[in-house]
């Protein structure tokens, strides 16, 4: 068995798919990871995958640069022949869809945890390509070898409705999954209390309404350290420039601690966790908080909704409100029972809901419906 999976970044792939890869490979699998390689080839070869470097661009439009990512795929696939075809993202799925039918219909499996910024921004240039995508979408996933899972049903009906794909030929699994062995609670520490924002440095994930929400508890007297993790990310369109972030933590507003890989450790060190994105597929950091127990404060938006069920485990804003993101974080700050009660039912959730070993089982399911007999080990995993 060949399976190969096809995402545009390294990291994304490390962070998000890398338990799936696993399992696929202790169940006999030979895996193929193919991706634009930018600091984690060692790591990945460790693992023992068969690494490919993909020349593509994230956030290209320049139709050469594209021409030659696409030929590139279908080189390979032709080269590989892989049994099954894994497309995280728009980008790989379009590209990856298209050449899985063309290399006579490999199972192929796209996972799009949201529509991205071609859909939802309102610039000139996603306008003048979103009928071209909504196409090349449409082409990609109607195979009838193929199905595309989302994230949450309301992008999975946004896209039906965009006419992109076929609701037979889809499926839900909610999110990317995380390990509760890893991801573990802490006591808080002592001192005073650290709101946490941890995410790509996008205006898009709700990054201007927390530094705002800052400044305004701030003037209220709210003894708080707020804190920025994650680094800008040049390739898409909404990116916080670096220069912009340094200048936010130089006036002492808030901290940047840019990218960091001890994420556990860091949800440690905090009290709350924020994440007041205006759209989201299922954001892993709001999973990964909640199992290391922590409250939480999102929009009330797909995705975020998903994971956090308000004045269950945490509590839900408008959008783009830095006014009331401020207010639900002081009534947290100010009621630590609130704050405990609210991250022991969140790392219930996680255990019951969204831990590795269930979303890597629906998983399964999926590459059975596309493969047509069951996937190796599948058995074994549904008796744990």
């Amino acid at each position: 068995m060949k399976i190969l999976y096809l995402v545009t970044n390294d990291w994304y792939f490390w962070s998000h798919r890398l338990s799936l890869a696993r399992a696929a490979r202790d169940a006999g699998a030979e895996v193929f990871v193919m991706t634009r390689l930018c600091t984690l080839r060692e790591r990945l070869e460790q693992e023992r995958f068969r690494v490919i470097d993909w020349q593509v661009s994230q956030g290209s439009l320049n139709p050469l640069r594209e021409l030659l990512a696409l030929i590139q795929v279908l080189k390979v696939y032709r080269d590989v022949r892989p049994d099954l075809v894994h497309h995280v993202a728009i980008k790989p799925a379009v590209y990856g869809g298209g050449a899985a039918q063309f290399c006579g219909h490999i199972p192929s499996v796209h996972t799009i945890a949201g529509l991205g910024s071609a859909f939802t921004s309102t610039t000139w240039k996603a306008r003048l390509v979103r009928p071209a995508l909504k196409v090349l979408l449409r082409l990609a996933l109607n195979s009838s070898r193929s199905r595309t899972v989302f994230h949450n049903d309301e992008i999975r009906q946004a896209s039906i409705g965009a006419g992109v794909v076929r609701l037979e030929q889809t499926a839900v699994i909610r999110g990317s999954g995380v390990d509760p062995e890893e991801f573990l609670p802490h006591p808080e520490p002592e001192g005073v209390p650290m709101v946490l924002l941890a995410s790509r440095m996008l205006w898009e994930k709700g990054v201007g309404e927390f530094v705002s929400a800052a400044k305004i508890l701030r003037s209220q007297g709210v003894a708080a350290r707020f804190v920025l993790v994650g680094d800008s990310d040049p390739a898409n369109p909404t990116s916080i420039p670096r220069d912009h972030l340094t200048a936010w933590a130089k006036s002492g507003g808030v901290e940047w601690w840019g990218h960091r890989s001890d994420m556990p450790r860091v949800f440690a060190q905090s009290s709350v966790v924020c994440l007041p994105s205006y759209a989201e597929g299922l954001p892993k950091v709001l999973i990964e908080a909640a199992s290391c127990a922590r409250a939480i404060v999102a929009s009330d938006v797909p995705g975020c909704r998903d994971v956090v069920r308000h004045g269950y485990n945490g509590l839900l804003v408008p959008a783009r409100d830095a006014g009331a993101l401020a207010r639900e974080v002081s009534r947290l700050l100010s009621d630590s029972s609130l704050r405990l009660s609210f991250g022991a039912q969140g790392r219930a959730l996680v255990q019951r809901e969204f831990s590795n070993e269930l979303i890597i089982r629906e998983t399964y399911k999926v590459y059975e419906e596309v493969l047509g007999y069951p996937w190796p080990d599948s058995s074994a995993s549904r008796q744990k």
